[in-house]
């Protein structure tokens, strides 16, 4: 089952219907998960755990969870940042109970004995702002401390909705999460301070039914999606793909989609170069077939743009601008639209009006700067905050996006989103983008419909990228085109007969 992702108000109207539910405390419940993960985290040494517990809700989570690891004879100390009592009926009497039984706490870092770990109670998944200078420092201490960290529900610091780092945020070797997961762990800088990431539903399962738009892709929810291969098929089962890309200097662009393209599946594929002096076969891989763009336009599924080059400035107009865009987008054949095609869009508004009425599907793959020139806003506010932007570009081209990046963010033209948990920092070379782009085709030409395209193929290119790392490929060095050997290898493990 596919984790659901919530973002702030959809997990504030689900923490609403527990409480109209009449259901038992959730910061109870949330406290004694976080024991039970630090009891399975904190090394059997009888060094002490620190429990550092903020001012909110969060705290109130802090504060039950030490209660009850006092109570299992474990060595606490609670690190009380604010000192003042907590909001939280259930976190007030968690903190009298650990008051009463002689409980150690401490309103500086606690000094001694190095902890077995540190459990960060500090901020939670409510924060909008930069952190303060006095919550940086804690969080300074944090992270120098040289046990392991468990971060309650986000690592303090990280905004849980876009992943981006509000100032200062720890680092935490595990985050247990409640309810659902949140987009923030998994994208941006999440990935980078969150550690393995857990989620306690808290017996909400139900509630977030109907609440979530978004959701988490992993291997093994996309894997069913293509089935084994049947004995009496042809190639033309499975069906082609037209390239259209590779001006001077940059074919080996459109060749690796093409080669992409060809090991994730599809059954023919046909490259309309557009350099006057485009070679006339890949010596690498003869399979492919090399010719004119009008020969690779009668193929089932298009990809525009790997290696099409871009014009001068954006007041000018290329050959592939004037002349070949409008044809592919007036085309009636699923359309995957990258690299310079997307920066055609960008500086020519009748090019993009054109696009956003195609009715045959449209599938974007932007990086964050390409989706900056589509939404005439800065990278940086891309990043800030990447659903969004994801979800404004399918809005506005009425298309399936990705927004590539540490947790590429899927958005659907019916208003979801997915945040693809595979991948690593290999996958950040030339020729990747090629690559996801042929397999987004391939897996089109096979059938799938294009929201599950798109996620398949997000998805296979992050894990195929983990696997090279996995067999000491990278992630320093690894190429796109070992990426790909790798995807057709685990595309072929996926739909074994099951």
């Amino acid at each position: 089952m596919r984790m659901p992702l919530l973002e702030p108000r959809e997990l504030a109207r689900v923490e609403e219907r527990s409480r109209a539910a009449g259901r038992a405390s959730l910061m109870l419940r949330a406290g004694r998960a976080v024991a039970e993960a630090a009891r399975r985290m904190a090394a059997d040494t009888g060094a002490p755990i620190v429990v550092v517990a903020g001012p909110g809700n969060n705290g109130g989570d802090a504060w039950v969870a030490g209660a009850l690891l006092r109570e299992t004879f474990h060595r606490v100390v609670v690190f009380d940042v604010k000192g003042s009592d907590p909001k939280a009926p259930e976190a007030r009497e968690a903190k009298a109970t650990f008051v009463r039984a002689g409980g150690q706490i401490a309103r500086e870092w606690p000094q001694g004995a190095q902890p077995a770990l540190v459990i960060d109670g500090l901020l939670g998944a409510g924060l909008t702002r930069d952190v303060d200078a006095g919550f940086a420092t804690v969080i300074a201490r944090i992270n120098d401390s040289p046990c392991p960290v468990l971060a309650i529900d986000v690592p303090s610091g990280l905004d849980s909705a876009t992943g981006r780092v509000r100032g200062a945020a720890v680092v935490a070797a595990r985050t247990l999460t409640f309810i659902a997961g949140k987009p923030g762990l998994y994208t941006l800088d999440g990935p980078d301070h969150c550690g393995l990431v857990e989620c306690d539903a808290l017996g909400c399962e139900d509630l977030v039914a109907g609440v979530a738009q978004g959701q988490l892709i992993e291997a093994q929810d996309v894997a069913p999606w293509l089935p084994p291969r049947r004995r009496n098929t042809h190639k033309g089962t499975y069906g082609s793909v037209g390239i259209i890309g590779g001006n001077r200097g940059m074919v080996g662009a459109a060749l690796l989609a093409g080669r992409a393209a060809l090991l994730g599946g599809t059954g023919k594929v046909r490259l309309g170069l557009l350099s006057t002096d485009a070679p006339a076969a890949d010596p690498g891989r003869p399979e492919l077939m090399l010719g004119t763009v009008d020969e690779a336009m009668q193929m089932d599924v298009l990809v525009a743009g790997p290696g099409a080059g871009r014009s001068p400035s954006a007041t000018s107009v290329s050959m592939f601008e004037r002349t070949v865009m409008p044809a592919l987008i007036a085309s009636t054949r699923p359309l995957v639209l990258d690299a310079d095609a997307l920066n055609a869009l960008a500086y020519n508004a009748a090019l993009a009006h054109d696009a956003s009425l195609r009715k045959p599907a449209t599938i974007l793959t932007p990086h964050p700067a390409e989706a900056a020139r589509l939404l005439e806003r800065s990278t940086a506010e891309v990043q800030a905050d990447r659903v969004t932007a994801a979800l404004d570009l399918a809005r506005r081209f009425k298309a399936h996006v990705v927004l590539k990046g540490a947790g590429s963010i899927c958005a659907f033209r019916d208003g979801g989103w997915s945040v693809n948990a595979t991948g690593n920092p290999g996958l950040a070379s030339a020729g990747n983008g090629d690559v996801l782009a042929g397999l987004v085709a391939a897996l089109l030409a096979q059938g799938l419909e294009p929201a599950r395209a798109l996620q398949y193929a997000v998805c296979l290119h992050g894990a195929a990228g983990d696997a090279c790392v996995a067999r000491g490929l990278g992630p320093v060095g690894l190429t796109a085109l070992e990426v790909a050997h790798e995807a057709r290898a685990l595309i072929n493990a996926w739909t074994a007969v099951r």
